[in-house]
């Protein structure tokens, strides 16, 4: 046999990426174990603590007999069901692999080298990540107190601006802007920005002045409204997603997607969770009360803990050394319990804190308890 030579890796002659890909912080999801430990709390995630619907888990385990089949690249039957459950036009709305792959497809679609995606400062990490990776630049507006800043928004919007994105309620602040200011910010934006409105916790907030958006898809050319099923749904393990858009915007992402973007599975356990209706009821209500215990019983213990309408809340840790952020984020994993740092969302001295379990948030309190005192 002909021998063979090791080829190695010549760092002028190897391939190289197209600029500003190397300068991409990689998203890190939350973690889910602790070196030592076979059984963790894990709230680090915001998922669901009630897991996803019998009938959900039903439909996949049925699925599972035709997986050598490719799944419809439409999903027409989950639009069917999304646009009865939510009185949509089923032609506008598009699936997709959870809607983290919704974000990327708007920035390759509308965005690119030279042109800038803007967002609030403690919005969702995939936005300038998305951004980066089309070769745009990603531009951060200062919140206030927390909370999207509409004037700031508007202030940064310039001829390169071509997206917007604002999770609203946002993750990991969990607040939320009114509908009234969602108008406003409509109204300020030219037409040819878009306006990508990210209502992935819109099922847990329950205020009268809240709106996702999809009113606005329809009288405006230039707004879309992202969805998810990995949260109150209870699937983020299927990645499934979608997005309403005018029917334009939704022409376009259905020409750069993925032919089959969804899974037979997803498509089938999305339909039917959608159907059961009295499980998300029950994963709202166990949300609300034990949101409610766990603001109220962090703030017992001196603790700054914001009013989330999500299903996670974010607790701020003062500055003294051994009492910080990361000194309790240390003592929860030596107990077992997981959380998350907000260090890359700008929040150094914060922790989120998803919503479990009756016992897991006991637990945590308990921890933190020990931590204080």
């Amino acid at each position: 046999m002909p021998e063979t030579t090791a080829i190695k890796d010549d760092p002028v002659t190897a391939p190289r990426p197209r600029p500003g890909i190397l300068e991409i912080a990689p998203y890190v999801g939350g973690e889910s174990a602790v070196p030592g430990r076979d059984r963790v709390i894990k709230l680090a995630s915001n998922e669901s603590a009630l897991g996803p619907s019998p009938a959900a888990v039903a439909a996949m385990a049925a699925a599972a007999g035709t997986m050598h089949r490719y799944p419809d690249g439409h999903c027409t039957d989950l639009r069917r069901a999304l646009a009865d459950r939510h009185g949509l036009d089923p032609d506008r709305i598009v699936c997709g692999a959870g809607s983290d792959e919704l974000i990327s497809l708007l920035c390759r679609a509308y965005a690119g080298p030279g042109d800038q995606v803007l967002y609030s400062r403690h919005g969702f990490l995939m936005y300038p990540i998305s951004a980066r990776t089309v070769g745009a630049e990603p531009v951060a507006a200062p919140e206030r107190d927390l909370i999207a800043d509409v004037d700031a928004l508007l202030a940064r919007v310039t001829k390169h601006t071509r997206l917007l994105f604002l999770a609203n309620p946002n993750n990991p602040t969990g607040t939320y802007l009114t509908s009234d200011a969602l108008e406003r910010l409509r109204a300020g934006l030219p037409e040819r920005v878009v306006l990508v409105l990210d209502a992935a916790y819109d099922e847990y907030v329950d205020r009268p002045d809240y709106q996702a958006g999809e009113r606005l898809v329809e009288t405006c050319p230039n707004v879309v409204v992202t969805r998810t099923f990995s949260k109150i749904y209870g699937l983020g393990g299927v990645r499934l997603g979608w997005a309403y858009a005018p029917a334009a915007v939704a022409d376009v992402l259905n020409r750069i997607r993925n032919p089959f973007n969804v899974s037979s599975p997803a498509q089938q356990a999305g339909i039917a969770a959608l159907s059961d209706q009295a499980f998300v009821d029950r994963a709202r209500h166990h949300n609300v009360t034990w949101r409610a215990w766990t603001t109220d019983a962090l703030r017992g213990l001196g603790l700054q803990v914001g009013d989330s309408v999500c299903n996670f809340v974010l607790v701020r840790f003062p500055a003294a050394d051994g009492r910080d952020a990361a000194a309790a984020d240390a003592f929860l994993k030596d107990r077992g319990i997981i959380v998350r740092r907000m260090d890359a969302y700008g929040l150094p001295d914060a922790l989120r804190i998803s919503i479990g379990l009756a016992e897991e948030m006991q637990a945590c309190v308990a921890a933190l308890t020990e931590f204080v005192g």
